[in-house]
């Protein structure tokens, strides 16, 4: 395999983490530093170290869900000293890294694993993975509103995929939707209704990949069943960009 889905595999760190580590010299083959991602590699026979630590890739992933509060960085650290998503995982989860983000005022479904394959895959716009988020936006939500989002909305760094709009509670000052995505830009949801003059007071994303928080309680996290797995790999798979590129 590519050395760069190595690294990612072993639960080091992410794909496009492990290109910066490995361009940045400090990662050894069989002794030799090795600057080029896409070299291969067979995790069978080959040493592949970092900073001198040996990586192996193991056979059991971890894969959980949080239901995220608002209020928390997704992030190790922050440099304003603001709580993080990993100020609320235990030790168990050592290891494991979000899959994709969510801002700081969002809340809802976010996913960690060690699993950097599959992480690739659902985070990868190429992929189109689902994500469902339900949001109360300002002012009155019409039926133009819906079409514009299904038409896709141009933002500053160009048009949108078409998206599904649904609404729950039509309201004069407030309504209350349900967007459907297929891809993932920073604050989508927010930039998208701030453009179309119905601004975001709250959001929530409830589904990734088919994956909810339904009964965990907020600022909770467990592990994910077998069924809810197998339902983010079917969500990527089969994969038009061929077999973990």
């Amino acid at each position: 395999m590519r050395l760069n889905r190595f690294l990612s595999a072993s639960g080091y760190s992410s794909r496009r983490k492990g290109e910066e580590i490995i361009r940045a010299g400090r990662l050894e083959v069989n002794g030799i530093v090795v600057t080029d991602p896409a070299k291969p590699v067979d995790p069978r026979t080959d040493a592949v170290t970092v900073d001198g630590v040996r990586l192996v890739i193991t056979a059991e992933k971890r894969y959980y869900v949080m239901n995220k509060s608002t209020g928390l960085i997704v992030s190790h650290g922050d440099t304003h000293g603001r709580p993080t998503v990993f100020d609320i995982l235990g030790p168990e989860t050592k290891g494991v890294f979000p899959v994709g983000r969510l801002d700081a005022d969002t809340s809802g479904v976010l996913l960690f694993s060690d699993d950097g394959d599959l992480t690739y895959r659902l985070t990868h716009p190429s992929f189109g993975v689902e994500k469902v988020y339900r949001a109360e936006v300002k002012g009155h939500i019409d039926r133009s509103d819906v079409q514009r989002f299904k038409n896709g909305v141009v933002l500053d760094d160009g048009p949108t995929a078409p998206a599904d709009m649904t609404i729950l509670k039509g309201g004069k000052d407030m309504s209350l939707v349900e967007i459907t995505l297929h891809e993932g830009r920073k604050r989508q949801v927010r930039r998208m209704f701030k453009h179309i003059g119905h601004p975001v007071a709250t959001l929530e994303r409830v589904s990734f990949g088919g994956v909810t928080v339904d009964g965990l309680s907020l600022g909770h996290y467990r592990l994910l069943k077998p069924g809810e797995i197998e339902r983010l790999k079917r969500a990527v798979s089969p994969c038009s960009r061929g077999e973990y590129e």
